[in-house]
């Protein structure tokens, strides 16, 4: 077997079944899982009626490119939601059967084993950054997102010699797990470093449709390129799902947009990975994509659920204002989030995950997200609700 497999790190919910294990919450209580980031609102009818529909197609092979019809759907939708003055359906566009897979994959095919292969990442950060890096014979290289930094990478502190052995950066924004959004001058401040040191950016951009102020969407990384006069992308890739926007996260489906001297080989890539997506999907994901209503309705449903549980937890629980993302990141009342965790399944019943189980130790010698929780508030709002209160009473009987 590839020896790279042993250099991976256990996954946050394998660790938290180990936490968790041995310990008997109350029978009368049901359990509600703050956990894993999947949507528990309805899906897009409309897409799974399209799925439906064609679904005849799955007796024929699809193209890795995916169909010229899906292709300009995504280019449409992306010029329109981040301004875009052109963005080119054959070229700079390639549909991919979900970010997870897609950002697995691009490492795979992006790294140069044969020089120094630095992958940085926000750190905390979701695994598959650090996973993808590791099998591709990369070293990652944690760049610390804090409170006092606005739980954003502090790109000022990473020094030159640094900077020299990176070939691919990640970001992601709106942030997991802190929903932070990164400003449009940090994209610039970090495409002006990719140019000076010859590196990569790969912006995972897949809660860029939940946002909590309705005139103030997240900026992106093709959209920092446009203000800049760069609409070749040169250097830069997003990733976007339509699993968060539309609630679809059973589809697999999304696309990597951005430079065409990048897409193109890894389309070449991809052609021998042997991943294109169905063409009942395509034809469901085209459907998504031209629709905003149930994107907007989809937003107004989170708005109610995070008014709520912020109302709840505000009192008993510090954490950063919510701006986009359906992710709250608290401070553990008495500092230790994995007893925390434990303690609060053992008398609630309800999971959550440890900070610090989606972070590294990083260059300041601590892992930043030690002493905090990642709350998914994926649930409807009832549910979610009933958890925000059983937390407070937990903290206010132990305070």
């Amino acid at each position: 077997m590839n020896p790279d497999l042993d250099a991976l790190k256990p996954y946050p919910f394998e660790k938290l079944a180990g936490l968790k294990a041995g310990v008997t919450p109350p029978e009368g209580l049901a359990h509600i899982p703050l956990t894993i980031g999947e949507p528990q609102h309805a899906p897009f009818a409309a897409a799974l009626e399209a799925l439906t529909a064609h679904r005849q197609g799955f007796a024929r092979y699809p193209a890795t490119a995916g169909t010229s019809e899906l292709r300009q759907a995504i280019a449409n939708w992306a010029s329109r939601r981040f301004g875009l003055a052109s963005l080119d359906a054959d070229h700079q566009v390639l549909p991919v059967n979900g970010t997870r897979e897609a950002i697995f994959a691009f490492v795979q095919a992006a790294l140069d084993r044969t020089r120094p292969a630095g992958v940085a990442m926000p750190n905390p950060f979701y695994q598959i950054y650090e996973g993808a890096a590791l099998l591709a014979g990369g070293q990652p290289i944690y760049l610390d997102a804090t409170a006092e930094n606005a739980f954003l990478p502090d790109l000022d502190k990473v020094p030159a010699a640094t900077w020299r052995d990176v070939q691919l950066v990640f970001l992601c924004s709106p942030g997991n797990p802190s929903g932070a959004v990164t400003p449009l001058a940090e994209f610039e401040k970090l495409i002006a470093l990719a140019d000076e040191f010859d590196f990569i950016i790969a912006s995972d951009e897949c809660y860029s449709e939940l946002y909590l102020d309705e005139d103030a969407p997240p900026p992106g990384l093709l959209e920092a390129c446009a203000h800049l006069g760069r609409h070749d992308y040169r250097r830069c890739l997003v990733f976007h799902s339509l699993s968060k926007r539309s609630n679809l996260p059973g589809l697999r489906s999304g696309f990597v947009a951005g430079d065409a001297e990048l897409t193109a080989p890894f389309k070449r890539y991809r052609t021998y990975h042997g991943c294109a997506m169905a063409l009942p999907v395509q034809q469901a994901s085209i459907t998504a994509w031209n629709d905003e209503a149930h994107v907007r309705a989809n937003r107004d449903a989170y708005r109610e659920t995070f008014a709520a549980v912020t109302e709840v937890l505000a009192p008993v629980m510090d954490f950063p204002t919510p701006e986009a993302s359906f992710y709250l990141w608290p401070a553990v009342p008495d500092g230790d989030d994995e007893a925390f965790t434990r303690a609060l399944f053992a008398e609630t019943h309800v999971s959550v995950l440890p900070g610090s189980y989606m972070g590294r130790v990083g260059s300041s010698g601590t892992n930043p997200g030690s002493g905090r929780l990642r709350l998914a508030l994926v649930a409807e709002v009832d549910a979610t609700l009933e958890a925000a209160w059983r937390v407070r009473r937990f903290i206010e009987r132990r305070a």
